[in-house]
């Protein structure tokens, strides 16, 4: 039996990768919209009643507007953008999150797709607050570097016009540190308050890497970096998604600098734990289109749907 799928919004970035996905699968019957009828509202709501799944990539207004065409109570909507990410009427996509997560995923008809960044960071921080070693209020800093990919059909038109040497060099953004993740990073990563979150797009398509520095002598007692690998390895030890690096992995690193694109085109996250006895770094690294957009919406959608989680991915 074909799955009947819908995605609304399939002309932007994460649509077109989720289409990618898609069409490769022979489980999948893709409910396909006129191009002239993209934005009419009685055509997309029939569209998105009559799928067995159905995924938003739109703006978040936009998505709040699908959400209410929507009455045929057996469609599960999976949206990407950030407007039910700490809606406690959705459930938030990532698998990985706690035990039981799967199980809520698979009872609900409403998934919010986590954001590129803030899945990189919750895989960091939230088994260390579960595991006591990240106390909940400890002040949480994190850096992240990406593919300019995240932000859309307009930057990457922007980069791939732009005169040689314009845009080379890396470019902090989101300045008054009022990122759109942030909600979502404190809510799922188990923290009492944000972050504070400081992201960078790079000269490349995609590849992610949030970085979390941690002072030892500020963590709970018996912290230390093997401590925290050891509880990543317990976390996720049965995550097929999820790959724990051995402690601060100098085969990891090329001629000493780390690869922020090692994990692009799979739906693997890279979890690493670099320092000493005083102070740590703690590295997830993920494909942002992938683990990070269209490729956890999959992952979700899988679980939902109750099929073998991996169809249709890769981990290599």
């Amino acid at each position: 039996m074909a799955f009947k799928v819908y995605v609304d919004g399939q002309e932007g970035t994460t649509g077109l990768r989720l289409l990618d996905y898609l069409e490769a699968r022979d489980d999948i019957e893709l409910l396909r919209i006129d191009s002239a009828r993209r934005k009419d509202a009685t055509e997309r709501g029939r569209l998105l009643n009559a799928a067995d799944v159905a995924f938003l990539c739109l703006p978040d207004d936009a998505s709040r507007e699908a959400a209410t065409l929507l009455d045929n109570p057996e469609t599960c909507l999976i949206d990407a953008s950030t407007a039910f990410r700490t809606d406690p009427d959705w459930t938030y996509g990532l698998p990985e999150l706690v035990p039981g997560q799967r199980e809520a995923l698979r009872r609900s008809k409403r998934i919010a797709n986590p954001g590129c960044h803030a899945s990189a960071f919750i895989l960091l921080v939230r088994p260390l607050v579960e595991a006591g070693l990240l106390p909940a209020d400890y002040p949480v800093s994190a850096f992240s570097l990406t593919g300019y990919s995240g932000g859309g059909k307009k930057l990457i038109g922007e980069y791939q016009a732009a005169e040689e040497g314009r845009l080379s060099a890396p470019r902090p953004y989101a300045m008054t540190l009022a990122h759109k993740h942030l909600p979502e990073m404190r809510v799922h990563g188990g923290l009492a308050s944000a972050p504070v979150f400081s992201p960078v797009v790079g000269p490349f398509l995609k590849g992610l890497a949030v970085t979390v520095p941690l002072h030892v002598d500020h963590l709970a007692p018996g912290a230390s970096g093997e401590a925290i690998r050891e509880a990543f390895a317990r976390h996720y030890a049965d995550e097929p998604f999820v790959n724990v690096m051995p402690l601060s992995d100098e085969a990891s690193l090329d001629h000493g600098f780390f690869d922020v694109q090692g994990a692009n085109d799979t739906n693997r996250v890279d979890l690493f734990v670099y320092g000493g006895e005083e102070r740590l770094a703690l590295v997830a690294r993920l494909d942002n289109l992938g683990k990070g957009a269209a490729g956890a919406a999959v992952q979700c959608m899988n679980v939902h749907l109750g099929i073998d989680e991996a169809t249709g991915l890769s981990t290599r």
